[in-house]
């Protein structure tokens, strides 16, 4: 192709892609006033709502709320923040609150009829049935479920193939939107909790926070809370002077297919890998999770990255594991260039199905069912050391021999009969497990010692 040919194709190339842009919009333009929903799927009229209160199939009900964000990391709208985050304040002054934070990733956005939207309104009734389950079993008032969708232009473009290509462009989108307004955002739903803790008569509360991100979405949390993490793994909870329990940032965080380098993960792997022992009393802080059929993190991400690493200098790591006792020797040049799930090195667990087909996906548990998992994997939780396995209903959580017991980040390879691809998050498999380490993580000391009891032979349940 000569010049002159060439030209006019670009043109042709760029003009097409100009057409099928996304659109840099805010979705959700009704505030304060919350949607009240007759149905699981809210109506036109209310999806446009930045708050929503929507029902079960078993008639409890939720909260959800909506924040975006433009494509510079800026809160949309500072109203629309101020709004949501007002009424889950004014919610926790009332009951305690479980609160899930949800940040989307590659080609999905906080529009009303996106598939992450779905799945997300999926969990939140399956936690909302279960909290309600739990708090029959345990005699305690049930928590009210609370989502938070943080929302962000995860596609610039809608052109087929065309919009393949836009990878590397939305991981820089997606970077910048952590460094802007989640971090404020996040710490004033964390400060909602210390809040609930700091008034309640015994000192402390049953509200908590969990977030969650997929793909470009674990991009984001990781860009805002990355620090954060490192520096509550360091100031643990408990008297001064004194190594306790690790705190992290609200109650758990949880990366799905995250499209970052291992090197962004170096720190919290070192720290974590030199602790040799943690207490029963350890709960997960974090949870990565990465599928074996990731290939846009597999393949295309290290060719992106060596690319743009070609004239950084690297060299040969050491660390102490204290598992092994051994110095184990980690490639700068491998972690700066490999997605996190990828790299070997930092993994801490498999996560496989029991099942031998190949496509087989579960029946979804009833909620009693799910509720008597929760108690079977507590338990489990609690006597985890090198090489245990936990089974999540009929899947399997492997730690590896040189990962301490109860070590609370988990760096976990998922089997591809599991995750599909990149933007695979809909088996119930997944979704159940990822349910079970929320509820592992986010009960009260009281409530876990009265489910421990409850999984003791002879208990009735």
């Amino acid at each position: 192709m000569n010049k002159r040919t060439s030209l006019p194709a670009f043109a042709a190339l760029a003009i097409l892609a100009l057409s099928g842009c996304t659109p840099l919009k805010e979705y959700r333009t009704v505030y304060p006033a919350v949607c009240i929903s007759a149905t699981q799927q809210p109506s036109p009229e209310c999806a446009v709502h930045a708050l929503q209160q929507l029902p079960t199939a078993k008639g409890n009900r939720y909260l959800l709320g909506f924040i975006e964000f433009d494509d510079q990391g800026q809160l949309w709208n500072r109203k629309q923040m101020a709004d949501v985050v007002g009424k889950l304040a004014g919610e926790a002054g009332k009951q305690d609150l479980l609160m899930v934070v949800f940040v989307h990733g590659w080609k999905h956005s906080a529009a009303p009829f996106d598939t992450n939207v779905r799945t997300f309104r999926k969990v939140l009734r399956e936690l909302t049935d279960a909290e309600t389950q739990i708090a029959k079993l345990t005699d305690t008032p049930a928590r009210k479920v609370v989502g938070i969708y943080l929302g962000w232009r995860g596609g610039s473009v809608t052109v087929p193939l065309l919009k393949e290509l836009t990878f590397w462009d939305r991981k820089n989108t997606a970077q910048k939107v952590g460094r802007g307004g989640v971090t404020e955002v996040l710490s004033r739903l964390e400060s909602i909790k210390q809040d609930k803790g700091s008034i309640s008569a015994s000192g402390h509360s049953r509200t908590r926070l969990v977030i969650v991100g997929h793909s470009f979405g674990g991009a984001v949390i990781q860009t805002a809370l990355v620090q954060i993490l490192e520096n509550r793994f360091v100031q643990t909870i408990g008297p001064a002077g004194v190594q306790s329990d690790i705190g992290g940032f609200g109650d758990l965080v949880v990366l799905i297919n995250p499209a970052l380098e291992a090197m962004q993960f170096s720190a919290l792997s070192d720290i974590s890998t030199e602790r040799g022992t943690y207490f029963a009393s350890q709960l997960p802080v974090m949870l990565e999770m990465t599928s074996e059929a990731d290939y846009a993190t597999r393949y295309a991400f290290p060719a992106g990255r060596w690319l743009s690493t070609l004239f950084e200098k690297t060299r040969e790591q050491k660390r102490f594991n204290a598992v092994t006792h051994k110095q184990e020797s980690i490639s700068e040049s491998d972690a700066n260039i490999t997605a996190i799930g990828h790299f070997k090195p930092y993994r801490t667990h498999r996560l496989y199905p029991l099942d031998s087909e190949k496509t087989v996906q579960s029946k979804q548990l009833t909620t009693m069912d799910s509720v008597r998992l929760f108690i079977q994997t507590s338990a489990d939780w609690a006597h985890d050391k090198p090489g245990s396995k936990i089974a999540f209903g009929n899947l399997m959580l492997e730690r590896t021999t040189t990962s301490s017991g109860r070590n609370p980040y988990l760096f976990a390879y998922v089997d591809k009969r599991l995750i599909v691809d990149h933007n695979d998050i809909d088996d119930p498999r997944i979704i159940e497990f990822i349910k079970q380490l929320i509820l592992i993580s986010t009960q009260s000391p009281e409530q876990t010692d009265t489910i421990r009891q409850l999984q003791k032979p002879g208990a009735a349940h």
